[in-house]
């Protein structure tokens, strides 16, 4: 782990796992299993994007992948009220 991007994506994979974790411990999961594909090659997308120097461009892609999580694993936003 020598960049920014493997800290990065690292942590949000790992939280990615996490949650995965939790939700198909539930009775009823609210979540398809293959929802989680999507964020989780976006992560290695990014790093290895970051990685080769294209900042701009893995930032943008990071951002879209937290976008996905917050919005269809339909995780609560913290601090902010409903």
């Amino acid at each position: 782990m020598e960049t920014i991007w493997d800290w990065i994506t690292v942590f949000t994979f790992a939280g990615l796992v996490t949650l995965l974790l939790q939700r198909s411990a539930e009775e009823e999961p609210r979540d398809q299993l293959w929802q989680y594909a999507p964020p989780a090659v976006g992560c290695a997308i990014v790093n290895q994007i970051g990685n080769e120097g294209y900042h701009a461009v893995a930032a943008v892609l990071f951002v879209g992948v937290v976008a996905y999580i917050f919005k269809v694993l339909k995780v609560p936003i913290p601090f902010l009220r409903s």
